[in-house]
C-alpha cells in the first residue's frame, strides 16, 4: 500500500526521530511511504486560538497536497483530529465550499488506528525489553477514540513489560496554549501525571502525541527520576535483539 506520511510540524522541528520511526515501521510491514516536503502546520493551534482565517489558509494548503482517497497516516493524534474533525468546521467558518469538499476526501488515520483498523496488525514484530507505561493523550482519547489500540500494540511487543498508569485518562496539562495561559493549573496537572508515572516504576512513558510527551518530559527532567519519554512509534519500530 502507498501511504502518505503527515509528520506534523511539531515532530518535524523537534522530534524528527518519530517520523523516521513511522517510516521504518511501515516499510518493514511492506508498505511504500511517501513524504511531501511542502507540508506545513495543519492549523490546529491557529484554529484553537481564534485565528480562523489563518487556520483556513493552512487547511487549504494541507488538503492541496494529497490526492483524493490517498491514505494519510500521522504520528499525531491532535493533528489527525484537526484534519478529520476541525477542517469541516474551518471550511464552514470560512464559507469555503471547495475546502469543505477537499476536507471530506481526506482519509486521515492516526498511526495506531491505521495499524489495527486498516492493516489489521497488532504484532508488528517489535522488540523493546523495558518496563513501559502508556499515557492516553486527550485528542487520542476524547477526539479520536483510539481506545485500547495503543495498548494492544504494546502488549504484542516482545520483551516489553507494560505497566498500567493510574488515573490514565487525566489530562497532562499541556493543551497547547493552555499551558502558557494557565501555567499554575498546568503545572499542578502535570505534577499529578508525573506522580502517577513514577508510581508505575516504568523506565519509559509513551504516548501518541509528542507535544504532551514534551510537557511531561519537562516535569520529569526536573525530578531526575530516570524515566524516559518516547513516542509509541519509536517503540514499535524497535527490533534490537530479534
Amino acid at each position: 500500500m502507498r501511504v502518505a506520511l503527515f509528520v506534523a510540524c511539531f515532530n518535524d522541528a523537534l522530534f524528527p526521530g518519530t517520523g523516521r520511526a513511522v517510516t521504518e515501521l511501515l516499510e518493514r510491514l511492506g508498505h511504500d511511504v511517501v513524504f511531501n516536503v511542502e507540508q506545513t502546520c495543519c492549523g490546529q493551534m491557529h484554529w484553537a486560538s481564534g485565528y480562523h482565517r489563518e487556520a483556513a489558509d493552512l487547511a487549504r494548503g494541507v488538503t492541496s497536497l494529497f490526492e483524493d482517497g490517498e491514505v494519510i497516516v500521522t504520528p499525531s493524534a491532535s493533528c489527525a483530529a484537526t484534519m478529520r474533525e476541525s477542517y469541516p468546521r474551518i471550511a464552514r467558518a470560512a464559507g469555503d465550499p471547495e475546502l469543505a469538499a477537499a476536507a471530506e476526501t481526506l482519509a486521515v488515520y492516526e498511526l495506531t488506528e491505521f495499524l489495527v483498523d486498516v492493516l489489521g496488525v497488532v504484532d508488528v514484530g517489535a522488540y523493546f525489553p523495558h518496563r513501559v507505561t502508556y499515557h492516553p493523550t486527550c485528542h487520542s482519547l476524547r477526539s479520536l477514540g483510539v481506545g485500547d489500540r495503543p495498548l494492544r500494540l504494546l502488549r504484542a511487543v516482545k520483551g516489553l513489560d507494560l505497566a498500567e498508569l493510574p488515573a490514565a485518562d487525566e489530562c497532562c496539562g499541556f493543551g497547547g496554549a493552555f499551558a502558557m495561559k494557565n501555567a499554575d493549573v498546568s503545572v499542578a496537572m502535570v505534577a499529578d501525571k508525573v506522580r502517577h508515572i513514577r508510581d508505575t516504576a516504568a523506565d519509559v512513558v509513551c504516548a501518541v502525541d509528542n507535544s504532551c510527551l514534551a510537557h511531561i518530559d519537562g516535569a520529569l527532567s526536573r525530578l531526575r527520576g530516570g524515566v524516559r519519554v518516547m513516542h509509541l512509534a519509536e517503540i514499535l519500530a524497535g527490533t534490537e535483539g530479534t
